[in-house]
């Protein structure tokens, strides 16, 4: 992130709950071959006064802290909110914010775990506006009020807002490297909502979680699925100093040719078709082309990449063994 010419290119398992559950032996078979160089702190909140449910479960209905109830239709995977906790926009008035799970978390832990990696240590928040405003209000509903804006979707914003504002705080005066945020705000084509009202409504508030991360010398992470090449821009101006997104969903040599050498690419490789349903010679080649795109001896790439539940362990270990032999 730093462009100061590391000795190869970092790399970064993700791995949905699935496979920790049901596919440990092949998790710990790439971890082993191929450790990690920067690692995302298992660090758990308090719970929520609302929290009850188990997630990840089949047929389970959890709720989360924030009221939002997740319906589980397969096995090691989130779910989706089909109850959002607001009849409307105007119930936003009787919100609040679970405080409790910062409140009752031993951050102190945090240190300790620290101490025990060489590893970079990323800290994985629950930082995410338009995400959660999703999930209180259900989608349809957000976008109606994000075109009429009432001045109850600003009092919404402000609450999200201070409430990750307190939580990253918190995460800032430990010893982790860099602090991860995340909204996926593209489609398979586009941006979900305007550039324009993208940036009037949502960007203070990533340039403010950037902001104070820097100010005490962490790294602001950013995760974002779906096209959002039109936000890149937006996202480097802020201060994101590295961004996980689709890039297959895009142009990746366009996105290379504008933006390479202004951000650091957090991976990926695509995980909707190539990693699950491609051959190992396809995913080299998945990876070779994002190596050509975005790749400088200077820096600038994390070779990163998803381990889905239904993705062969051998495609994953080649991810890894190509950035191996090509950088």
């Amino acid at each position: 992130m730093e462009f100061e010419s590391p000795d190869r290119v970092p790399r970064h398992l993700w791995r949905l709950p699935g496979v920790r559950m049901f596919r440990p032996n092949d998790l710990s078979r790439v971890l082993k071959k191929y450790p990690e160089d920067i690692t995302i702190l298992d660090f758990n909140y308090a719970p929520g006064k609302k929290t009850k449910g188990t997630r990840y479960k089949k047929g389970e209905v959890a709720t989360d802290e924030w009221g939002c109830r997740w319906h589980v239709a397969q096995d090691g995977v989130a779910g989706e909110v089909k109850e959002p906790p607001l009849e409307g926009i105007c119930d936003v008035e009787s919100l609040a914010a679970p405080y409790e799970i910062l409140d009752g978390a031993d951050f102190a832990k945090v240190n300790e775990m620290c101490a025990e990696t060489d590893a970079f240590t990323l800290a994985w928040t629950t930082v995410r506006p338009f995400e959660r405003m999703q999930f209180l209000l259900g989608t349809e509903k957000l976008l109606v009020a994000l075109m009429d804006a009432p001045k109850q979707l600003y009092l919404l914003r402000d609450i999200l807002h201070n409430f990750y504002m307190e939580e990253i705080k918190r995460w800032v005066e430990t010893d982790v490297d860099g602090i991860s945020f995340m909204d996926d705000w593209g489609s398979q084509r586009g941006l979900l909502i305007s550039p324009k009202l993208w940036r009037d409504f949502f960007k203070p508030l990533y340039e403010d979680y950037c902001g104070l991360i820097h100010s005490r010398g962490k790294y602001a992470f950013m995760h974002s699925d779906g096209y959002i090449e039109a936000i890149y821009p937006e996202l480097i101006e802020v201060g994101v100093d590295a961004v996980n997104s689709q890039l297959f969903c895009m142009d990746i040599e366009a996105v290379g040719s504008k933006y390479k050498g202004m951000i650091t690419f957090w991976g990926e490789i695509d995980r909707q078709q190539i990693l699950p349903f491609g051959t190992e010679e396809q995913v080299a080649d998945a990876v070779r082309r994002v190596r050509e795109a975005l790749w400088m001896p200077e820096g600038g790439i994390i070779a990163q990449c998803e381990f889905g539940l239904k993705d062969p362990v051998e495609n994953i270990e080649t991810v890894f063994e190509s950035w191996e032999s090509i950088a």
